[in-house]
């Protein structure tokens, strides 16, 4: 099947006709008075929307301009902007246009607008990365948009030492995942949307509301101290004066196979959706005797979407008032099937070798930017992103009678196992920014942002039943409520801001102090309920797996007590997070040597009551209810410098101090089940985290494009929080303090550079983008966690290699064509951490470390520009369709032989997307 794929991309590759001939213009733009080169000056064709900036050595070229006589203007901030007319472009040819640019006192509008549009550019993006003292990089939409990105988790991948897990979504940067992570859009924390993550699913946000997103890996005053790894920030896009609409259809091998496309499942809860939109037409007292248990099945299951953009500016008190939107709509079918096990005390406890998972999801997203400048000084931007997201979900094992429990009744064979659960997530972000200019030296900056979450699994429904024969399926009865109906409700509300004020002292050529003194802070409360109503069925048969509804909505068997219902008391945790910070940073420059040292005060304060079943107060014997109330107080220094080693390089060096704060479901002694069986827990015991981290960086900007970097770093981690499989005979899994101290090391390299050049517009551009990340790891174990002479273990969710490369090509014409392929790997990592099953007999009665296997990820895209208004796009995702699998070690009983298991496994198919663009207004 990846033949046949690459098949279709390399002949849609060359089936894309001819390309009109057009000319370009080419120059070069200094200073008038000390004659050096301006970087990421507008140079632009008057009257259209072709443009470009300046590179380093003040170089640009302008493509694609259309034959005959123009006029360019170059535009700067505190620059007269400066027109050169009649410029004669002939068909395949290249005008020179230089500029010398002359100073100006007066503030232009007409250059910040051009500013803020081009920031979506790499040129500008590499720009801030070579003047920002602190260690950041930036993709930024046209970037994206050549490497076919839909989605800021795939964004981000994208960028030095990230990667994002195929598995769960998840973005790891440097090794290091969720847990050390944050994030922030335009500056200001977002919500989580998933009560298993810290960070929200950066697959929520499509890339038609991006303009770029930037990663900091170093820590500073001004941000949060809950951060180890980096920030991701996600930037959103703000004025385009056009208007777009967009519509692909969408598939991915697995569901075409054969068997599943023409019988594709979908759980009970599909019926009652719309376009995304959940009705619920029970609850879940009701659900048990009156909605069927029976999954459904859907016809045609291929996904599409649609997306429409667009902007406009308009007058409102005589100055401008900018307005963009986007609305996005999608829906995508996804299919796996593969194996599952699990070990308890290195004996085999369940085995499944035909699990399958049919996947429906719907998301909406939609973004409105107002931004009004009320003058060249003062200006205020507003942000409102609403997002929707729907995921069905169908898990089955043992369909085949192949199916083993250990503690199953009636029998161990033929286990089956099915979960039916809808996932739906409604995010509304509001934010609200100002920047005021109050005078030539001083600059006031605040925002602040409302946010609230409401995720739901309004009607789950899982059975586990044992199929004796081919017409014979009996109830399984193990813990008597095996066939339960259940809902959870996480509903999520947050005010956070900040106030910063900015200081300029001194202003000179090589010589520059600033003061900035700020304040944020973060108010976050999550309610949560999880109901679970159980039926026990002991003894109770039905013919068929496909068909439970013969006796679960049997109102004769509840009649007669053959099933019994069980009304259980709903779990509860309300929790909240407090945050206050005050910080003063020193931004300096002298000569070669620039810099920030800043030091940031943070109060930070969690509280969780709590309402769950299997919890027992250990000191007042009190079940299900408790409390707790952590107060964590901490003063953190951090410095960022940076010495230019010449007009091409320079060297970074940081250190900081962060801290990692348990997450509410980490606390909360609240017990999920995931749709396998894995039992995962809070711990109300969790302590923090306190890290120290230093950097140390090299980087060489040769041209606008290219870009050569080396870095070295360490993370000692304090106290580090892990999540491992408990001791005793649950056999669930926990977050814990596993070990005293985690020692991090790693280096990082990263090139980008042209394999060709595009001199002028009758050559194409081939560019290419390589960077690798090694770490080392290291953490000891506390003595419960010691177990077959280890005392020592690598960190949970770590990868110690990522690679990461993008080939990408354009042929510079008119009705442009480009191809971006691009390749990602991460190393094994630790799902979750080992553990002795008995202290005593630690030797030989333990769990091992499951790990999670490493692979190899291909995506591909081409794209054809056939016309002002329309434009072809064709996306392969997963093209080595690689298996995705977790292995634990196993020592057998009595030989000790150690074998390596596979206990998880699956593939995700080949994702295809064909996709048409229309720009209305050229």
């Amino acid at each position: 099947m990846t033949k046949q794929v690459l098949l279709v991309l390399l002949l849609t590759l060359s089936s894309f006709g001819l390309y009109a001939q057009k000319g370009s213009i080419t120059g070069n733009v200094k200073d008038g008075k000390t004659g050096e080169a301006l970087i990421g000056a507008s140079v632009f064709v008057d009257g259209t929307t072709l443009g470009t900036v300046t590179d380093f050595d003040g170089n640009y070229t302008i493509p694609n301009v259309p034959i005959g006589t123009v006029t360019v203007k170059c535009s700067f901030i505190s620059y007269e902007t400066s027109s050169k007319e009649n410029v004669n472009v002939a068909e395949g040819n290249s005008a020179v246009v230089d500029f010398v640019m002359g100073e100006s006192t007066v503030a232009l509008e007409d250059v910040k607008v051009v500013a803020k549009a081009n920031r979506e550019s790499e040129v500008v993006l590499l720009i801030d990365q070579k003047k920002s003292v602190g260690i950041k990089q930036s993709i930024g939409a046209q970037e994206l948009a050549t490497q076919g990105v839909s989605d800021a988790a795939a964004a981000a991948s994208k960028i030095s030492g990230v990667t994002k897990n195929e598995g769960s979504g998840d973005v790891y940067v440097r090794g290091l995942g969720d847990r050390y992570l944050s994030t922030t859009m335009n500056g200001l924390p977002i919500p989580s949307d998933d009560v298993d993550k810290k960070n929200i699913d950066l697959n929520l946000f499509s890339t038609d509301i991006i303009k770029n997103i930037t990663i900091n890996k170093t820590a500073s005053a001004d941000k949060y101290a809950d951060l180890t790894s980096g920030n991701v920030d996600i930037v959103s896009k703000t004025l385009s004066e056009k208007i777009s609409i967009g519509l692909s259809a969408k598939t991915n091998t697995n569901v075409l196979k054969s068997g599943v496309f023409d019988n594709f499942r979908a759980t009970q809860n599909n019926n009652d959706v719309t376009l995304g939109f959940y009705d619920h037409p029970f609850n879940t007292v009701d659900a048990i005797r009156n909605q069927s248990w029976n999954t459904t099945k859907r016809d045609f299951p291929l996904g599409y979407e649609f997306s429409v953009l667009a902007g406009k500016k308009v007058k409102l008190f005589q100055k401008d008032l900018s307005i963009f939107a986007t609305l996005s709509h999608e829906n995508e079918s996804k299919y796996s099937d593969g194996i599952f096990k699990k070990y308890r005390s290195n004996v085999l406890d369940e085995s499944f070798n035909d699990t399958e998972e049919f996947t429906t999801e719907y998301s909406s997203t939609g973004l409105l930017n107002l931004a009004y400048d009320f003058n060249e000084n003062h200006n205020i931007n507003f942000n409102s992103v609403w997002v929707k997201k729907t995921k069905d979900e169908l898990y089955e094992s043992g369909r085949n009678g192949e199916g083993y429990v250990f503690d199953q009744d009636p029998q161990e064979d033929g286990a089956f196992v099915r979960d039916q659960n809808l996932k739906e997530t409604t995010l509304w972000v509001n934010q609200l920014l100002g920047s005021h200019k109050l005078t030539e030296k001083n600059k006031l900056q605040w925002a602040a942002a409302y946010n609230t979450v409401k995720a739901e699994e309004p009607n789950r429904i899982r059975n586990e039943v044992n199929i004796l024969d081919e017409n014979t399926v009996q109830f399984a009865h193990v813990g008597d409520f095996q066939q339960r109906k259940s809902q959870q409700n996480i509903d999520d509300k947050e005010i956070n801001g900040y106030v910063k004020n900015e200081y300029q002292f001194i202003n000179q050529d090589d010589q520059k102090l600033k003061l900035t003194l700020g304040g944020d802070f973060r108010n976050k409360e999550r309610d949560f309920n999880s109901l679970s109503i159980g039926v026990r069925a002991k003894g109770v048969q039905v013919a068929s797996i496909d068909n439970l509804n013969e006796a679960l909505v049997n109102g004769n068997l509840y009649a007669v007590n053959r099933l019994i219902i069980r009304n259980r008391k709903p779990d509860l945790y309300n929790a909240t997070l407090n945050v206050y910070a005050g910080y003063l940073n020193t931004g300096f420059q002298y000569k070669k040597l620039s810099g920030n040292v800043g030091v940031r005060y943070e109060q930070d304060k969690i509280e969780v009551d709590w309402d769950v079943a299997n919890y027992i107060n250990r000191e007042t014997g009190t079940p299900r209810i408790g409390s707790l109330s952590n107060d964590y107080n901490y003063l953190l220094p951090s410095f960022n410098l940076k010495y230019q080693l010449n007009d091409k390089s320079a060297l970074r060096l940081a250190a900081s101090k962060t801290i990692t704060l348990p997450e509410f479901k980490e606390l909360a002694p609240f017990e999920y089940v995931t749709p396998t069986g894995r039992v995962i827990a809070g711990n109300p015991d969790l302590k923090n985290s306190e890290n120290y981290n230093v950097d140390l960086k090299w980087e060489m900007f040769p041209t606008a494009k290219q870009l050569i970097s080396a870095s070295a770093f360490y993370k000692q981690i304090n106290d580090p929080i892990n999540l491992a499989q408990t001791r005793g005979s649950s056999g669930n899994f926990k977050y814990d303090n596993t070990g005293k101290q985690a020692d991090v090391y790693g280096i990082e390299l990263e090139t980008r550079f042209a394999l060709i050049k595009a001199e002028t517009t009758e050559m194409p551009e081939l560019n290419v983008i390589l960077n690798a990340t090694k770490m080392w790891f290291e953490q000891d174990l506390l003595e419960d966690f010691q177990y077959n002479n280890k005392t020592k273990t690598d960190l949970q969710g770590a990868s110690d290699l990522i690679l990461n490369g993008t080939l990408s090509f354009s042929n510079k014409k008119e009705k442009e064509f480009k191809a971006a392929l691009t390749g990602n790997y991460s190393s094994d990592k630790i799902y979750a951490l080992g553990a002795p099953e008995d202290k005593q007999n630690s030797a030989t009665l333990f769990n091992e470390a499951i790990i999670e296997k490493g692979f190899i990820t291909v995506d591909m895209v081409v794209s054809k520009k056939l016309s002002d208004r329309f434009s072809l796009k064709l996306t392969g995702k997963n093209l080595l369709n690689p298996k995705i699998e977790q292995s634990q070690e196993i020592k057998k009983l009595g030989s000790g032989e150690v074998t390596d298991e596979i206990v998880k496994s699956y593939k995700k198919g080949i994702s295809i997307s064909l996709g048409l663009k229309i720009n209305l207004n050229k």
